[in-house]
């Protein structure tokens, strides 16, 4: 499995990846809850960063990424849902990501930000929401490591899965082949047992999932899509 500190060395990325998003967990049972998914074989932590302006929720910030860094050493996949992200890298790194992922819908910097975070040792994402056109991201195909589809409009978790952002994972694989370079593909938003297969045909190789993940055994949830992805 894929540890914090191997993640920048990391090669031949589009293996699957199952990132657990701990914006569905018991917060109460947080630590105990993330050890859980981490010995049941999750190689991510999905975090989802929000702060009211780009999206409508505030979620959490640096000192509860710092505080979970603690107790897993999992990698951090963290996820910005905020505006001019730029503000914020050095201190994400600080505190434990290990992947950080922004919305090209909110800044004007894309290019720079993606140069800032490599230039942190860490690995950068890029994300588009559902209605995003995915020619956005053909600037970024060269140096990006990520490329995060939404499948829900973000702010809110426990939302359905849009259909028609099938197609849109489908065009985004189609892009980064077309591109020759080695891109996860991430998929975000109401992904649960049913589709998880269809996302997975389409092209996505990193896949969170919040609801589907926390919702009862955690356990046997992370095992059952490990072996979907398989």
């Amino acid at each position: 499995m894929i540890k914090h500190a191997e993640i920048t060395e990391r090669k031949g990325m589009n293996m699957n990846i199952l990132s657990p998003s701990i914006l569905s967990a018991d917060f109460a049972k947080l630590g105990e809850q993330i050890e859980i998914m981490d010995k049941a074989g999750a190689q991510y932590v999905h975090i989802d960063v929000m702060d009211g302006l780009f999206v409508p929720s505030i979620s959490y910030g640096m000192p509860l990424i710092q505080s979970i860094r603690k107790v897993t050493d999992r990698v951090f996949d963290v996820h910005l849902m905020i505006e001019k992200p730029e503000r914020y890298i050095d201190e994400f790194v600080k505190c434990g990501a290990d992947i950080i992922t922004f919305h090209v819908e909110a800044t004007e910097k894309t290019g720079e930000i993606i140069d800032a975070i490599h230039e942190k040792g860490i690995r950068a994402g890029i994300s588009i929401k559902p209605n995003t056109q995915v020619d956005i991201l053909k600037p970024y195909l060269d140096k990006v490591d990520m490329i995060l589809v939404m499948t829900v409009e973000p702010g809110f978790g426990g939302q359905a899965y849009i259909d028609f952002c099938t197609d849109k994972v489908r065009e985004v694989r189609k892009m980064v082949q077309e591109s020759g370079r080695d891109i996860d593909i991430q998929v975000d938003g109401g992904i649960n047992k049913e589709n998880i297969g269809m996302v997975l045909e389409a092209g996505a190789n990193v896949v969170v999932a919040g609801s589907a993940v926390f919702k009862g055994n955690i356990a046997e949830n992370v095992k059952y899509f490990l072996q979907q992805m398989a």
